[in-house]
């Protein structure tokens, strides 16, 4: 019934397992995919024909995680997977970026690339066998895919490389680096490392290719046996090589001329006016030709673009390939915010703004693996003004995600740890303008956000992104790329880091890969620029404020016996609900006895605090204390001390002399002070009001 072709490795340690031909047997390639016991189900399928109006080519890629593959139950109402988790569009486009560019330029029919994680064993990640899975079942589906590719993990641990660390050693590493590429070349870099050294970065690069390389000749292996007769490409046009001559003559001067327009909004309404006019003239009588026209005006965009760079190291806006774009650096914008700062990085802007919250702001994050809190996130917004545009509002799609976690990656090891900061930390960056890496303008602007909401940054941190001219044997490394640079170029290398060190990387090819030597001229030169972007936003802020500003809460931390924590929380939270209403502060307590008041104010932080630590507390015989009459009876007044402990101070200890009755001397919610006489072995608590300097209201 079945045709099974299986595949297995001995993959540094670990057996992993390709197997086709006994599910999901109609789609054009399908692969189960298998390390350890984690296991993605990776399924493609083409369609039979493009559509002849499209100009670029609809690729789609899913990984899903479903809740049974380790072992549980979604939460919520419907008890069923929902919209995609932020970490499930992470993983889509890791394996969007390395796959993108190896598909033959003249195919675009559109396709679909779904991962689905089946099993999972709490070891090992599944976005490396998703990566793996998908690379195979392309290689053997006959769609004219340029593959395979192959990829893995790289941990830094105790000084040494280690190839797919389980998800318990990632806890211990200074490395977290996803790369993939095929056996000539790498595509796809992913990092975020604590403050790594560019040789040491380029090292991890080479040490994860050079060990995927195994598992490419596995995928090799198995197409020999499976793969399907490879898809008929669409022929090119009779008409292609006059269409190409009648493009030349008519645009090429012209464009040649709008690309020397250094104003982004100008240069674009030149080129669309040019591309508008050739549109018009080439397609006047025959429309269906207006995608080739469409396809061979961006080969002569990118054509003008790449020469002008390679022959005459002139850039678009006038700059050579290693200077940056004017910078300008503001913090402190807005008054009422916890923090900011505005980022001017030529036309690329971002108003990055930090709030200060308390763990009850912690985002619970309900992973496959495990469930667990993050008191740091950065979110990244991207609306349609900023680049000149009406657009869709109100939906976080794929890429704001991206940029985000790449921003977070960027600034997470640097974020104080521990009880160095007790806050709950959003930073959210609006980018305002955008001409070209806005989320390293994130990066730099979060920075500056942090150091001027009074968090203590171990560092300020930059990032630069990284362009690449290739033709043949001649290259060109760019430093902080235009939008049109990364567009019409063959690499967008983000570099983020402080002045010791990388702290994150983000690397894309749209070529079939390049060499360890074009990485490492990448990486010396993402050095000097992201020093000289250190240096320009130090002239806004140096180092963090040495406190948070006046709108912030106001937290303050200490620590309580464990046996002592039911008496704060009170049966059902009752204690705990009449201290954050009484106070109007917001009250956490953990089970290592660490207790976090937070409020609007210093006064009333410091109320709650008193108040536990009188909940706490146990009274002292000879000791004064502040009460408050509870209760008058015949032969005394009851008056609690601490939090919920009442003594009794009898009728002949209210005052000297004879007193006749009690209401004669105190009043059930009269302020007084008592002194603890005595408490017995039951804690019955006995008071005296003798001798006391008082003032008893009435």
């Amino acid at each position: 019934m079945f045709e099974i072709v299986k595949k297995e490795i001995d993959w540094v340690g670990k057996k992993l397992t390709l197997e086709t031909g006994k599910i999901a047997r109609q789609a054009d390639g399908a692969v189960l995919a298998t390390l350890g016991e984690t296991s993605v189900l990776c399924t493609v399928v083409g369609a039979k024909e493009a559509s002849p109006e499209l100009d670029f080519f609809p690729l789609s890629v899913h990984y899903t995680e479903k809740n049974y593959a380790a072992g549980k139950i979604p939460g919520g109402f419907f008890k069923r997977e929902g919209r995609p988790s932020e970490h499930e569009n992470l993983v889509s486009r890791l394996i969007d970026r390395p796959i993108r560019p190896l598909f033959h330029s003249s195919y675009k029919s559109e396709t679909q690339v779904l991962c689905n994680v089946v099993s999972h064993d709490l070891e090992n990640s599944s976005d490396v066998v998703a990566l793996i899975g998908a690379s195979a079942a392309l290689t053997i589906s006959g769609l004219p895919f340029l593959g395979p590719i192959a990829g893995g993990r790289v941990g830094s641990i105790d000084g040494k490389f280690v190839l797919n660390p389980t998800i318990e050693e990632m806890k211990n590493s200074d490395l977290d680096l996803m790369v993939a590429g095929t056996d000539g070349g790498i595509l796809m870099v992913e990092s975020e490392a604590n403050e790594l050294s560019e040789e040491k970065m380029l090292e991890a690069v080479m040490f994860g290719h050079a060990q995927s390389k195994p598992v490419i000749e596995m995928i090799v292996n198995l197409a020999e046996e499976c793969a399907k007769d490879p898809v008929e490409l669409s022929p090119e046009p009779d008409n292609l090589e006059k269409l190409e001559k009648e493009i030349t003559s008519m645009s090429v001067k012209d464009l040649e001329k709008a690309y020397q327009e250094k104003n982004k909004k100008s240069r674009h309404e030149k080129i669309e006016e040019i591309k508008k006019q050739v549109l018009e003239k080439l397609t006047k009588e025959d429309d269906s030709q207006v995608p080739l026209v469409n396809d061979l005006l961006k080969k002569m965009e990118k054509k003008i673009v790449r020469s002008m760079i390679l022959t005459k190291g002139a850039r678009i806006d006038g700059r050579d390939t290693s200077s940056i774009r004017p910078i300008q650096c503001d913090v402190g914008i807005f008054p009422r915010v916890h923090g900011s700062a505005l980022f001017t990085r030529g036309e690329t802007q971002a108003i990055v703004v930090t709030t200060l919250g308390t763990g009850q702001d912690e985002q619970i994050i309900d992973g496959l693996a495990e469930e667990y809190r993050e008191n740091f996130m950065l979110h990244y917004n991207f609306p349609p003004y900023s680049v000149g545009e009406v657009g869709r509002v109100g939906f976080t799609g794929r890429r704001e995600v991206g940029h985000g976690k790449l921003a977070w990656r960027s600034i997470h090891p640097l974020m104080p740890k521990g009880d160095e900061c007790p806050y709950t930390i959003r930073v959210v960056s609006e980018i305002t303008e955008s001409n070209g890496s806005s989320s390293m303008a994130t990066v730099c602007g979060a920075s500056m956000s942090l150091m001027d909401a009074g968090i203590p940054l171990k560092k300020p941190v930059a990032g630069i992104a990284m362009g690449l001219i290739k033709e043949e044997k001649k290259h060109a490394i760019l430093s902080d790329i235009l939008g049109d640079e990364d567009h019409l170029g063959d690499m967008d290398f983000k570099v983020a880091g402080t002045k010791d060190g990388i702290t994150a990387l983000q690397m894309d090819i749209k070529i079939t890969g390049i060499t360890e030597e074009i990485m490492k001229e990448s990486l010396s030169q993402a050095k000097e620029g992201r020093i000289k972007i250190l240096g320009e936003m130090s002239k806004a802020i140096k180092e963090c404020r040495e406190k948070v500003r006046d709108y912030a809460p106001k937290i303050e931390t200490f620590e309580v016996p464990k046996e002592k924590i039911r008496e704060i929380i009170g049966t059902g939270g009752k204690v705990i609900r009449e201290l954050c209403e009484t106070t109007n502060t917001k009250i956490d307590i953990d089970e290592q006895g660490i207790v976090k008041c937070a409020g609007t104010d210093s006064k009333s932080v410091d109320q709650a605090v008193k108040m536990i630590k009188n909940i706490i507390e146990d009274p002292e015989v000879g000791k004064i204390y502040d009460g408050k009459v509870v209760k008058c009876v015949e032969f005394g007044a009851f008056v609690n001390l601490l939090g919920k402990k009442d003594g009794l101070v009898h009728i002949s200890e209210l005052t000297d002399g004879h007193v006749k009755q009690t209401t004669d001397v105190v009043n059930e919610g009269d302020a007084v002070k008592v002194k603890v006489l005595d408490i017995d072995r039951s804690g019955k608590i006995k008071l005296t009001m003798k001798k006391i300097d008082q003032a008893v209201k009435r």
